[in-house]
């Protein structure tokens, strides 16, 4: 009895198993039924695009040139305007200006910007070498009186370390008289 109900048990499980696999199987089936008519609308969709793209089909392109002709017909007139009109006598203008009829803004910073500085530039240059050539004519003018001084001073001690007294006393006087005269 026991190996009976082993075997109903075993062959009702077996049923069950197979029924719901073959369950499965349907589903399966049946989803992929929907994916091959899901494929083949897609593909008839592709051969129409294909089909529609082999065809050249015409461009239509509106292009409004009303503002154009309008700018072209007013310059038209008004060069006939003109070449109607008498040919004026060309006037060549020379002058010379010592400001500016336009822009005076741009050319007073040029001016007080750049020439101003060059100038100022220029007189320290020329006071720097006036300055200069004072000074050296005085140092020469210095040296040449020290030179002299030094032949009087080297004259004077010569003579004063070679002679006798009286000499000396008279040089001695003559010395303190030339430095009350000064």
């Amino acid at each position: 009895m026991s190996a009976e109900k082993n075997n109903i048990f075993e062959s009702e499980g077996m049923k069950m198993l197979l029924e719901e696999l073959t369950g499965e199987l349907q589903t399966n089936n049946k989803t992929l039924d929907d994916l091959v008519k899901n494929i083949n609308q897609l593909s008839g969709k592709v051969t129409q695009v294909e089909e529609k793209l082999a065809k050249p089909q015409p461009v239509q392109v509106t292009v409004n040139t009303d503002r154009v002709q309008k700018v072209v017909n007013d310059g038209i007139a008004t060069m006939k305007v003109l070449a109607a009109a008498k040919p004026r006598a060309l006037v060549r203008k020379v002058q010379i200006l010592l400001f500016p009829e336009r822009d005076a803004k741009v050319f007073y910073k040029v001016v007080f910007g750049r020439w101003f500085l060059m100038l100022m530039i220029m007189f320290s240059l020329s006071c720097l070498y006036r300055f200069g050539i004072h000074w050296n004519d005085n140092r020469k003018e210095v040296k040449q009186y020290q030179l002299k001084n030094n032949k009087i001073k080297k004259a004077w001690n010569y003579l004063y370390l070679k002679e006798g007294k009286a000499i000396k006393r008279l040089m001695d006087s003559a010395y303190i008289k030339s430095g009350q005269i000064n």
